[in-house]
């Protein structure tokens, strides 16, 4: 293995969070170059990314020890800080780099374009990425920490009171699940001695079987660590910081936090599970894996449930996120390998899907200031291609195939029959049918109703970006009426680039396509879930 694939890990991590820097540093003598600063660096980590990950594929696992503080004759093995690329981590690096590059060409229109906001974009990039290789316990807590304090900036940098409360909000509840996995750390430690994540799989499995005062102490620690996630995963009771954050963060933001942030620490909560405590620590515990699968599918009932009777698109958005990251906890709680991987395709899938639908949701508020499920009206005829995108995206969070959306939830809901456990089948029918009635809503706004005054700020008038027609600023010369003004105000239609339409375009696609992946994800992650599930 050459020194420079050796190296990646640690420079996929350190590179962001250096050039982080830059943007603020330039913007003493220039303005808004953080983009241009942005987009090199993300498009030079999604490259690393990609042949990182063909050296995993061709070699197995690459491990960096920070410092050269690998195991000697002096020294066992876990003393070092290291960082993994393993089939696992590579996948949710990949969709790291990939979405963080793809999202940038809405932001270079519609914002946020301060030196400042890249800052934070940058360091929220590195964090990300050092939670996903991070092969510490320990370490993992300054990543999320990391991940944490650029989330809060970046959802403040909104307009308005609104973003500053849900920062606000999501400071105090992200704090305290940061704290609390930090405890379960502590316990750990004093369990097992070690902080190295292969140590702790090793030690683990010893310790539980000596039992004891230590085995309650691991007992503690799955407890502290599963609820400190359960608030980073947004799981209900605990996701009340969600909605707020996803609806009042910038347009431009709220993709990236929708498709990553948690998504990640969705990833580093299965990593703990399977990777520490191991199959046989969780099905050895007494109704351990019961408690994770009723969490995650009560989750999945209410998100889902709450979605329904949401008005703004974007919080009808949030909650449905609520829904498909319970599922994806009750498949990690299956302790089976067919629902491990559906929670895998399922986690690579929602992030593209949510990315896509965050983005639509920006263009159209940017566009002619929609926001409402009723604004929406008379979508497909005034945006086609936009309306389109929406439609497809729609249809693969339903999971009809072939979408992303169902190779996840079907290689769950075998899994779920494998483990006996049949209520997770129910959830997930019962979560498909609430997931049609709000997109329903949506769809049959765009298609069927016609677009009013009183409904949406698009009356016909001139040919639109993206193929329809739409209304332009001579409209208001042309006797529209008071509430026509208004709307105009509130959204360009030249505000909308054909970068914006072209990501869009781009991640629809991308979500029918997984769909058609599912055997590949299973030969991907076969390396790494025959050796979890026969250790």
């Amino acid at each position: 293995m050459s020194s420079l694939v050796e190296m990646l890990p640690a420079l996929l991590v350190a590179v962001p969070i250096l050039l982080a820097a830059v943007p603020i540093v330039l913007g003493l003598r220039f303005e808004r170059t953080g983009w241009s600063v942005a987009a090199l660096t993300t498009t030079a980590l999604t490259a690393a990314t990609v042949y990182l990950a063909a050296a995993v594929y061709e070699t197995g696992r690459v491990v960096h020890v920070l410092g050269g503080w690998g195991e000697t004759e002096d020294r066992p093995q876990g003393v070092g800080i290291e960082l993994v690329a393993d089939e696992f981590s590579v996948l949710i690096a990949l969709l790291v780099t990939v979405t963080a590059a793809g999202v940038l060409a809405y932001t270079r229109v519609g914002g946020p374009r301060g030196n400042t906001f890249y800052t934070g974009y940058l360091l929220l990039i590195g964090g990300l990425l050092g939670l996903s290789l991070t092969g510490d316990v320990f370490n993992m807590f300054v990543f999320l920490e990391i991940v944490g304090l650029a989330t809060y900036a970046m959802i403040a940098a909104g307009d308005g009171p609104e973003s500053a409360v849900a920062a606000l909000k999501y400071l105090i509840l992200g704090t305290m699940g940061a704290s609390l996995y930090l405890i379960g750390v502590g316990f750990l430690f004093m369990a097992t001695g070690a902080l190295n994540m292969q140590v702790l799989g090793e030690a683990i499995p010893l310790v539980a079987e000596e039992g004891g005062s230590d085995l309650t102490l691991l007992r503690a620690a799955f407890a502290f660590i599963f609820i400190g996630f359960a608030l980073k995963v947004a799981q209900w009771p605990l996701h009340t910081w969600q909605p707020d954050a996803y609806q009042h963060a910038p347009d431009g933001v709220t993709p990236v936090i929708a498709a990553l942030v948690s998504t990640v620490s969705a990833y580093a909560l299965g990593r703990i599970m399977y990777n520490v405590f191991g199959p046989e620590f969780l099905t050895a515990t007494p109704y351990l894996t019961e408690i994770v699968v009723t969490v995650g599918c009560v989750s999945v009932l209410a998100g889902s449930t709450l979605a329904v009777i949401q008005r703004d698109v974007k919080r009808m958005f949030a909650y449905s996120s609520v829904a498909q990251f319970g599922l994806i906890v009750a498949a990690y709680g299956l302790v089976t390998q067919t629902a491990f991987v559906g929670a895998v395709i399922h986690l690579i899938g929602h992030g593209v899907i949510k990315a896509g639908l965050f983005v639509a949701a920006g263009i159209v508020a940017l566009g002619y200031g929609a926001r409402t499920v009723d604004e929406y009206a008379g979508l497909a005829e005034h945006r086609p291609f936009t309306a389109g995108s929406i439609a497809i995206l729609l249809i693969a969070l339903i999971g009809i195939p072939p979408s992303a959306g169902f190779i996840g939830k079907w290689y769950i809901a075998v899994g779920a029959v494998e483990a006996e456990v049949w209520p997770v089948a129910v959830v997930i029918f019962l979560s498909t049918m609430l997931t049609l009635a709000y997109s329903a809503r949506l769809l049959e706004k765009m298609y069927f109703t016609p677009a009013t005054p009183v409904e949406s700020p698009h009356p016909p008038g001139r040919v639109a970006a993206d193929g329809g027609t739409d209304t332009g600023a001579d409209t208001e010369h042309d006797g529209a009426t008071a509430l026509d003004r208004d709307s105009i105000r509130r959204g360009s239609p030249d505000a909308v680039s054909v970068g914006m339409l072209g990501i869009l375009v781009v991640i629809a696609v991308s979500a029918v396509l997984l769909g058609f992946a599912g055997g590949a994800f299973f030969e991907w992650l076969e390396p790494f879930t025959s050796e979890v599930f026969t250790e």
